[in-house]
């Protein structure tokens, strides 16, 4: 092909190309056009949502979709794996709240795990995989690989070095305390019920001293309660020999003097 007739073609592909999107409007990164997808599935879910929905949304001709996406079904995917990963909370970030009081410490992450999933991005996102997960499975997995996976690493090996768990006994405590402290909000607020944040904090304060001295090993008294306990029992024996001494005493004397 003559240059002459390759820059004609170009041309007439780029006019083709002003036909998806206003003039002069440059197209949209690969993160707007997933955010923009993501929008659309949020509002319509997957089968209400078409690519042509996309396209019109983002401004951008079908065929540079389907370029980088292949179809609606890994688009999808892409967008929700992109949501995940702007939503969950850094391990690192859980780490910078560790505190010398380790019950503190629990209620930090609490909040900072509650606040997270009660955001609007974490409720959009609950909404989804919720509705979407009965028909493809691997969304559940997939949040759960990157969503909830690094999370439960990062308390059980916590609960390991604070508590002397062990490893299988942390790793089950870690998921009991996500259940208990985190689960609870979420579901509640997916089914539409709106939290009073006091209410919320109250209850996560209640929920980690319910999880902490359910599972922290049994502390020896401090020393000055044992010697306590120790008078308590001697004096309920001394009560008792005392009480069969005069059982003894009056036995005796109920029989009277021998002759």
């Amino acid at each position: 092909m003559r240059s002459s007739e390759r820059r004609r073609a170009a041309g007439a592909q780029d006019a083709q190309g002003s036909v998806a999107r206003r003039p002069g409007r440059p197209s949209l990164s690969n993160e707007e056009l997933l955010d923009k997808a993501l929008d659309l599935f949020l509002e319509k879910g997957f089968e209400g949502t078409s690519i042509d929905a996309i396209t019109a949304a983002a401004g951008m001709a079908k065929r540079t979709v389907y370029a980088r996406y292949g179809d609606k079904t890994r688009l999808f995917k892409a967008a929700l794996s992109r949501a995940i990963d702007e939503w969950i909370v850094p391990v690192e970030r859980l780490r910078a709240l560790e505190q010398e009081d380790f019950e503190q410490t629990l209620v930090l992450i609490g909040d900072t795990l509650v606040a997270n999933v009660l955001s609007p991005a974490g409720l959009r996102l609950l909404r989804l995989t919720n509705a979407e997960s009965v028909r493809t499975p691997e969304i559940s997995a997939e949040n759960v690989r990157s969503g909830t996976a690094p999370t439960l690493d990062y308390l059980a090996g916590l609960l390991e070095r604070r508590l002397q768990l062990p490893a299988p006994h942390a790793q089950e405590a870690a998921q009991a305390f996500l259940n208990l402290i985190v689960a609870g909000p979420a579901n509640s607020a997916a089914w539409g019920q709106v939290l009073d944040p006091g209410s919320v904090e109250r209850q996560t304060r209640f929920g980690v001293r319910l999880f902490l001295h359910g599972i922290a090993a049994p502390q020896e008294a401090p020393p000055n309660e044992q010697l306590s306990r120790l008078v308590t029992d001697a004096c309920a024996h001394l009560d008792e020999a005392r009480k069969h001494l005069r059982a003894v005493e009056q036995s005796i004397g109920s029989k009277g003097p021998s002759r």
